[in-house]
């Protein structure tokens, strides 16, 4: 009996023995698992970001260019004036004039929400249902709800305070990038606005989604219906020029194809007067980006916010047109510095952009967080901000008083050293540099985990600033901790620099499908922050987190072939480079190196391998054999010429910016006039000699239906053409040719 209880003893010991192996070579097998799964996660993650910041920068370099052109071009007219000055700058409305859309008529035909002012509780959230239904605003009440807008913005300061005693909670939500589901799922999920339920929406509320119309408006909506409890912060997407790439600008020409126009010159009205932060009990600071380490609250807090119609271009027209003299002098000893776009045959380097420090690594050290470089003032400068500053405290006494803000016809205006030309009714100061450089940094900074502050070059805007920058700005104005948002989170949150600052993110599946949750976060009399994840797309749901990554990593991978496509011939070049024995292939590790040095874009291309060059027994790649299977690939989905497909990839982006640049009345077409200006501004800059009928006769050369006008696809089209001819020889040769060919 004894003997057989032993033995039942002993098999049961041996049982659980190798049951805890077992359990532990299951629990091995899991963690490295979801450490591949991770790893996976984070190079796909990298993946879309670094794809995301290099569009940035092509919008920061392209603008620089086009500011570079106009900034170095004397109009001869005021025709050439105003329309370089709406290349950049619609016309703004003046502040007491009065939006025309009663004028607009409304068709009995029209089903869609109808609003009447002032708003009521039940009419915001109509439109919220409207909305959901995918019904349209028409543009007489969007106009009227923007002009209403406008008016409660006005009289708003820059910087909000809130208060925890007179709402339950305050709940923060951060970029929402034209996404009305995840809107519409916060109201769900965290309930509608009261007052009890107080909303802070830190920015971003437009561009890439296709809904960026139908946020701005509930937002706006609820913001007038509930003033003191719902509040808007601006961010770097509430920019028109930012709007002209990202998509916006051309979804409001869509929707609203023939009051568009209007529509967009209030937008970017209403747009500066967005403030710009909001303080929780005095102790929390909510902003879109970030700060730096010249951050100033107080300057922040008295600055005129409408006039930084751009964090994209602080030097203004009338600035320029007081230099153009001394600029000529300069351009004429460093001629051969100016700057051509890719675009343009013999590229040369671009200037240094607004957001970069210049050369000189002194001004650099002065300013580090400085979207452009700091300089010594001249005698005459320094007496031009003491009178500027004068002009700006008159104006707000102006203001304060009752009167408009602007100054009569005939008033010199205070935008430049010796300025004595009359400024016209409804113009208003410009921002100082300084004033424009605090802007820019707590829209488009980021934090980073080194210690400092530094130029923000991988966006190309604002700064990075690292925890003693925080620390710094927190007991300077006895903050507990930052709210900020700016950037894509795979957890639609992140805490950073000692939990002190806080990152939400309200837009998900923002790259793709399951790419990353939305979050917000729910404040109450503590300040201790809540946060509230979700998914406001249901497939997510039904996919395991495996199907997730993957799918996820394939939408990436997709995105970054096409990225390499777009490219192919400059990887040839660089092939070729490493090809020492011009026998068609190139090892994997000079493979990995030849990608960076093209892409620059900073992604572990040796653990990306695998999914992008098929195995090599002797660890060598036949590169032309891959380019032409990148190629295969995309014109497999792609029924277009392997050649003009390349230069779409990789230029129409910026083609299309371009298109939206030169068609300054957004009509959707390049006019005459509008083309004529525009080859004029190039013209001028690659010193070529063109009268006005050869321009002419360029256009109609472009306009292939000959409806006198250039639409987008004719754009694209003339773009490949002469793509195509300078590449097939040089490009002097190939500028020597077209303008013989023009003559002829």
């Amino acid at each position: 009996m004894g003997s057989s209880s032993s033995s039942q003893h002993h098999f049961a010991f041996q049982n659980a023995e190798k049951a805890f192996k077992a359990a532990a070579l299951i629990q091995r097998w899991y963690r490295r698992y979801m450490a591949r799964l991770e790893m996976r996660r984070r190079c796909t993650w990298n993946i879309f970001q670094s794809i995301e910041y290099a569009g940035q920068q092509d919008q920061v370099k392209l603008h620089d260019f086009f500011s570079y052109l106009v900034d170095h071009f004397t109009p001869s007219s005021h025709h050439e004036r105003d329309f370089l000055n709406r290349m950049f700058t619609e016309e703004r409305f003046a502040q007491d004039v009065e939006i025309d859309y009663e004028s607009i008529e409304v068709p009995d035909s029209y089903t869609g929400p109808r609003l009447s002012f002032p708003l009521l509780p039940d009419h915001a959230t109509a439109l919220v249902e409207a909305f959901r239904l995918r019904q349209q605003l028409h543009a007489r009440y969007v106009l009227n709800l923007l002009y209403e807008t406008r008016k409660h913005l006005a009289q708003l300061p820059n910087i909000n305070r809130v208060s925890t005693c007179y709402s339950e909670e305050i709940t923060v939500c951060g970029d929402l990038h034209g996404q009305l589901d995840d809107l519409i799922f916060i109201f769900h999920k965290n309930g509608l606005p009261s007052p009890e339920r107080a909303y802070v929406f830190n920015g971003d509320f437009v561009d890439r989604g296709k809904d960026s119309v139908e946020v701005l408006m509930v937002l706006f909506a609820f913001m007038l219906v509930y003033p003191k409890e719902f509040h808007l912060n601006r961010g770097n997407h509430e920019d028109h020029l930012v709007n002209l790439r990202y998509g916006f600008t051309k979804e409001v020409m869509q929707k609203y194809k023939i009051h568009g126009k209007k529509i967009l010159r209030t937008l970017q009205d209403v747009f500066c007067w967005l403030p710009l932060a909001t303080l929780v009990d005095e102790k929390v600071l909510v902003l879109h980006g970030g700060v730096s380490d010249r951050t100033d609250l107080d300057l922040l807090a008295k600055l005129n916010r409408h006039k930084i119609v751009s964090t994209m271009r602080c030097k203004t027209r009338k600035e320029s047109e007081n230099w153009e003299e001394q600029k000529r002098k300069a351009n004429q000893t460093s001629s051969g510095q100016r700057p051509t776009p890719w675009f343009l045959p013999q590229s040369r380097s671009l200037p240094s952009s607004p957001f970069h420090p210049g050369s000189g690594s002194k001004a650099y050290k002065t300013c580090r967080s400085c979207s452009i470089p700091c300089s010594s003032l001249s005698h005459k400068e320094q007496s031009w901000q003491v009178r500027r500053s004068v002009d700006l405290e008159l104006e707000r006494c102006r203001q304060q008083a009752g009167f408009p803000g602007i100054r009569e016809k005939g008033e010199p205006s205070p935008l430049a050293p010796d300025t004595h030309c009359d400024v016209g009714a409804g113009q208003t100061l410009e921002p100082t540099p300084e004033e424009w450089k605090q802007v820019v940094d707590i829209l488009w900074s980021d934090p980073m985990a080194q210690e400092g502050c530094k130029a923000n070059t991988i966006r190309g805007g604002g700064c990075y600033f690292g925890p003693d920058v925080t620390e710094k700005l927190l007991e300077k104005y006895k903050l507990q901790f930052l709210i900020r948002s700016h950037e894509c989170k795979p957890e639609g949150y992140e805490f950073c620099h000692n939990r002190k600052v806080l990152t939400i993110f309200s837009a998900s599946n923002y790259y793709e499908v399951g790419s990353n949750r939305g979050a917000y976060v729910k404040l109450g009399p503590a300040l201790t922050p809540h946060i509230v994840q979700y998914q406001a797309n249901k497939t997510t749901h039904s996919l395991t987190m495996r199907q997730r990554i993957s799918r996820v990593e394939e939408s990436a991978l997709r995105a970054l072939r096409q990225k390499l496509f777009a490219h192919s011939s400059d990887l040839l070049v660089e092939f070729q480079k490493h090809d020492v024995d011009e026998n068609g292939t190139v090892t994997l590790s000079d493979w990995a190196v030849a990608v960076e040095s093209v892409l620059h874009l900073g992604l572990p291309w040796r653990m990306l391998r695998p999914q992008l060059v098929n195995s090599s027994a002797d660890n060598v790649l036949e590169y032309k054999s891959w380019l032409e299977s990148l190629a295969k690939e995309q014109l497999s989905r792609e029924n277009i010429q392997s050649s003009l497909l390349e230069k779409l990839y990789r230029n129409r982006s910026n083609l299309e910016t371009i298109f939206r640049v030169i068609d300054s009345d957004h009509s959707g077409f390049i006019s005459l006039d509008e083309f004529r200006q525009t080859w004029k501004l190039f013209s001028s800059h690659m010193n070529i000699d063109i009268t006005d009928d050869h321009i002419c006769d360029l256009a109609r050369s472009i306009d292939f239906n000959k409806d006198g006008r250039i639409d987008i696809n004719e754009f694209l089209e003339a773009f490949r053409l002469v793509e195509q001819s300078c590449s097939e020889g040089h490009a002097s040769a190939c500028l020597q040719s077209t303008d013989t060919a023009e003559r002829a």
